[in-house]
């Protein structure tokens, strides 16, 4: 359904570049953040298509490595939405910071507009590791002009937290009820990112 006196947009490609929280891990193909996002944005009336490029177990590096092949000429903005990984398994911050920062630093040489989604990292690693790696978003956002949402999953706790369905089993990946939660907080950040693209 298009929202009134939203006008139609020309076409965009937008490469939303992640791990398995991006790519839909134990969801059906149908329900990730990627085909429901999609959903979102052209009911708000933009002729979007969203390309996938989350990869399951991806770290910063896994993202970084692959940049340059998923970039795409059609690409016109991108979402990045990695760390997830690197928090797992504990990965110095300082390195995790290095490979996002190269990350902005070639989608600015293209000119592409960025939104940067990141992570709260949990206690358990210790005050100076939450520090550095919470910092790391918002500090790169600032530094390259990028579009920041700095916790995926801010909308599941603004909703209630972490619980009644909205998570699958494991904890760590959100239920399709999760997702769109998730898509509904996180779309008109989206939203704005696409308005930076010159029709």
């Amino acid at each position: 359904m298009l929202l009134a006196g939203l006008p139609a947009h020309a076409e965009k490609t937008l490469l939303a570049l992640g791990d398995s929280l991006t790519q839909g891990y134990g969801l059906p193909q149908d329900q990730g953040f990627v085909p429901q996002m999609q959903a979102w944005l052209r009911a708000q009336g933009e002729d979007v298509t969203v390309i996938n490029a989350g990869v399951s177990g991806d770290t910063t590096a896994g993202g970084l490595s692959r940049l340059d092949w998923s970039l795409t000429p059609e690409v016109d903005a991108m979402i990045v939405n990695l760390g997830g990984n690197d928090l797992l398994r504990g990965l110095d911050p300082a390195s995790s910071r290095a490979n996002l920062d190269r990350i902005l630093a070639t989608a600015q040489a293209r000119n592409l507009p960025v939104l940067l989604v990141g992570l709260q990292a949990p206690g358990n690693y210790g005050p100076d590791f939450k520090r550095d790696f919470d910092a790391m978003y918002p500090a790169l956002a600032a530094s390259y002009g990028a579009d920041l949402e700095t916790d995926f999953f801010a909308p599941l706790v603004a909703a209630g937290g972490l619980d009644a369905g909205v998570m699958q089993p494991d904890g760590i990946h959100p239920s399709a009820k999760g997702v769109a939660l998730i898509v509904e907080g996180l779309g008109p950040k989206v939203l704005a990112l696409l308005n930076k693209v010159a029709d």
